[in-house]
């Protein structure tokens, strides 16, 4: 097994960190699973300045990942865009390198808050529903 240093490695572009994203959305028990069809996932290098200006953040690399759209049993309108979660690859990369989580951990981490969102979940839900996706 090789023992590169962290700077020689390249960092995951989006196509990696979409497909880390997808699969802990895969691991999600079946009860969330046949409820996300219609989410969109995006992987994005930061949130832009309009979003992080609502947030009330003022450095990019605080926000990791974004879910907009109604949870799960709230009645859609007419003209609604479907649900989304927006993965912030930048601000991932960054506290991957700052805090040694494994990349696939935080990415799942982010995953199911966000998608917590969608469910109507609390914090404790998430933690729980967290627990279940970890690989």
């Amino acid at each position: 097994m090789s023992h590169e240093r962290q700077s020689s490695r390249t960092a995951p572009g989006k196509h990696e960190i979409e497909a880390l994203a997808l699969d802990a959305l895969s691991r999600l028990p079946e009860p969330f699973r046949q409820h996300l069809s219609n989410v969109v996932l995006f992987v994005e290098e930061f949130a832009d300045a309009d979003i992080l200006r609502e947030m009330e953040i003022d450095d990019p690399f605080g926000l990791t990942g974004l879910y907009s759209g109604r949870p799960v049993g709230q009645e859609a309108q007419t003209g609604d865009a479907p649900p989304t979660v927006h993965i912030f690859r930048r601000p991932l990369l960054d506290e991957w390198v700052e805090t040694g989580v494994p990349l696939d951990a935080l990415i799942t981490h982010v995953v199911v808050h966000e998608i917590g969102h969608h469910f109507g979940l609390s914090d404790i839900d998430m933690h729980v529903l967290e627990d279940m996706v970890a690989s």
